[in-house]
């Protein structure tokens, strides 16, 4: 494997754990003003649902109001870049998407250092990306895939939702892990890409499960396999890309909480029970799961660590830019 998987364990927050909190996590933290959660992307976007998914219940657990701010741009580094200046007292918090571990070694020069700049406090959601396909394209499964690009070499193509994108780098591993050369088409974002491939003008995309579930069940893209170590609840009969026959090619998209430098120990585990507390709401679970995914309880510095490791190797080995 390239990093140690997240077993079913690691991954779900149980009901018993979140029990064992205290009532509410409060610290009273900047004296009791708001707590401003900064998303790197736009309202309407993953990492913008789920913001306003657990920002109520990070509310409730705090005793303090949360307020959503959006700061997209750069990938993420406007928002990572005003959250790093930010005072380090637990009241502005960076929400961002799994391009926080792959900005290091795609930007030559970031305004802040992805490592010293920021504390971990929780990662939250782990959504599985699904290798679609149109659904009159000839390929019944990633080994027929494979067997097709091995015999034409890049005359196969994927769609991405753009140079870096997540889906560009579940391409790019699979190209790398299947011994594969395919051409690899950007779009300026996710729902331009499967568009495309709805319509047959690209046949592949690895699609986020939690974006391309309702176009799957429609018929109008076809799964070939996921992401994760572990079959999706939402699609209990596509295989993973272990036993669809490429092993170790495991990539989820998750969406950090990052706090500025510096901030208190006592307040970064205010702040991470709270968020504990606010993913094992039963609403919460309840839609993560109903879309596809599952709930991080690992260690978040180990784990974004692992991530930024795994995604400079392949961004280097693969020669992957912005542009």
């Amino acid at each position: 494997m390239l990093h140690t998987p997240m077993t079913r364990r690691q991954m779900l927050a149980t009901t018993t754990a979140a029990l064992a909190l205290p009532a509410r996590a409060t610290g009273d933290l900047g004296g009791g003003k708001p707590i401003t959660l900064v998303v790197s992307y736009p309202a309407g976007g993953g990492a913008d649902a789920m913001a306003r998914l657990i920002g109520p219940k990070l509310a409730e657990a705090l005793g303090q109001p949360v307020i959503v701010d959006n700061k997209p741009g750069a990938s993420g580094t406007i928002a990572a870049q005003h959250v790093a200046r930010a005072t380090s007292d637990g009241t502005t918090l960076l929400l961002d998407a799994s391009s926080f571990a792959v900005n290091p070694a795609l930007f030559p020069k970031l305004p802040y250092d992805s490592e010293k700049s920021f504390v971990p406090i929780a990662v939250l959601a782990m959504f599985p990306n699904v290798l679609v396909c149109t659904p009159g394209f000839e390929a019944r499964t990633v080994a027929d895939v494979v067997k097709l690009a091995r015999a034409k070499p890049n005359g196969l193509a994927y769609a991405s939702s753009g140079n870096g994108s997540a889906q560009h780098l579940a391409g790019a591993l699979f190209e790398q892990m299947a011994r594969i050369e395919l051409t690899h088409v950007p779009y300026r974002g996710g729902g331009p890409a499967m568009n495309d491939v709805m319509g047959g003008q690209v046949p592949l995309f690895f699609a986020n499960v939690a974006s391309g579930l309702g176009q799957i069940q429609s018929g109008r893209l076809r799964p070939l396999a996921v992401t994760s170590a572990l079959r999706c609840r939402a699609l209990p009969d596509v295989p993973t890309m272990a036993q669809a026959g490429v092993p170790g090619h495991e990539v989820l998209e998750w969406n950090p909480i990052l706090a500025p430098a510096g901030i208190p120990p006592a307040v970064r585990d205010t702040l991470a029970a709270a968020v504990k507390r606010a993913m094992a709401d039963v609403e919460v679970l309840g839609r993560i799961r109903s879309l596809g995914g599952d709930v991080f309880s690992g260690d978040p510095a180990q784990f974004l660590q692992a991530q930024q490791r795994l995604w400079a190797r392949v961004v280097k080995e693969r020669g992957i830019t912005r542009e």
